[in-house]
């Protein structure tokens, strides 16, 4: 069992156009679709796809749309009652893939739902082999939730992965010393700020195909107790780095329509990968070949195991830094 904890849920409009976004001007739109959304939530949609035992845990309102979406893909969950409706964001994704995200904030938690929400992830925990907290965390809850959260599932048996930003993660990283996830899942930006280095220096090693400096950085985390680092680096591929060693994935060639969704089906990837028995670098295929999957996509539509091209995914061994 994998528990997935969404505490900002949404319900995700994708626009896509066919040429590029031009501000201030009035342009035809090719599509539109409506998905559940909220990262917890992708990957538990991406893990019930390839049959993966899921559940999604998240507030919302009784009777809430977003309940509808879920049922209609097949995809367990429990949810925290509020008032509040989900959240609604917009994506405009362009004829070459670029991506403009507009989120909302979110519905408030008061006292009494986080508390509820709280114990609800406690308690599915009991049963999992892995919790996975994700995203945004909606007004009402304090920047050192997740971090409290870590520190509370550590004693129940299961692994906990994280993959947040900003004040939520930097909390976290505060905290790593007395309770660090056994995987933290960063862009190339959130790892920079947590090791205290340059994102543009980590984005354009990638590019070059030398993932030395993202290496180091992820090191220093792993150092700190993180028990891994997957480390997303978008058309550059991923870097996978634990206290055993280090590894580069090359991700295989693709159209890009859309980026919505990319980086969790690179952690449901792994995930997958690691609830099978994988060894890391297997672990880091897996992970590749979803995000690069989801990005081939229109809007946040998140692959299946049929559309992974898993064999153009190659996997390189580098040093860890000493």
């Amino acid at each position: 069992m994998i528990v997935t904890v969404t505490p900002n849920p949404s319900l995700d409009r994708t626009v896509t156009l066919g040429a590029q976004l031009t501000r201030g001007a009035v342009q035809r739109v090719d599509s539109v679709t409506m998905e559940p959304g909220g990262k917890g939530i992708n990957v538990a949609r991406a893990l019930t796809l390839a049959a993966v035992d899921a559940l999604a845990v998240l507030p919302c309102a009784y009777g809430d749309p977003i309940l509808g979406a879920l049922r209609s893909r097949g995809v367990p969950c429990t949810t925290v009652p509020i008032t509040e409706p989900v959240r609604t964001n917009l994506a405009i994704t362009e004829s070459d893939g670029t991506t403009t995200k507009l989120n909302e904030r979110g519905a408030a938690l008061d006292p009494a739902a986080l508390t509820a929400l709280t114990d609800c992830v406690l308690a599915k925990a009991e049963y999992a082999d892995w919790v996975v907290l994700c995203g945004s965390l909606p007004p009402g809850v304090p920047d050192d939730w997740y971090a409290r959260l870590v520190t509370r599932l550590a004693p129940l048996g299961c692994r906990v992965a994280v993959d947040t930003s900003e004040a939520p993660l930097a909390a976290l990283a505060a905290g790593f010393d007395i309770a660090a996830p056994d995987l933290i899942k960063p862009n190339a930006e959130e790892l920079a700020g947590l090791a205290g280095v340059s994102a543009a220096e980590l984005e354009d090693a990638a590019a070059q195909g030398d993932p030395a400096p993202v290496v180091a950085a992820a090191s220093q985390l792993v150092d700190r107790g993180v028990g891994s680092v997957l480390a997303t680096l978008g058309a550059a591929g991923a870097v996978l780095v634990d206290a055993a060693g280090a590894w580069l994935a090359s991700p295989p060639p693709i159209v890009p329509r859309s980026t919505v969704g990319a980086g969790d089906a690179s952690l449901a990837g792994y995930l997958r990968a690691a609830v099978s028995g994988a060894p890391p670098p297997q672990r880091l295929r897996m992970a590749v070949g979803y995000g690069s999957a989801a990005a081939a996509l229109p809007g946040s539509a998140l692959p299946s195991p049929a559309q992974l091209n898993l064999d153009a995914v190659r996997i390189n061994a580098t040093k860890v830094p000493l």
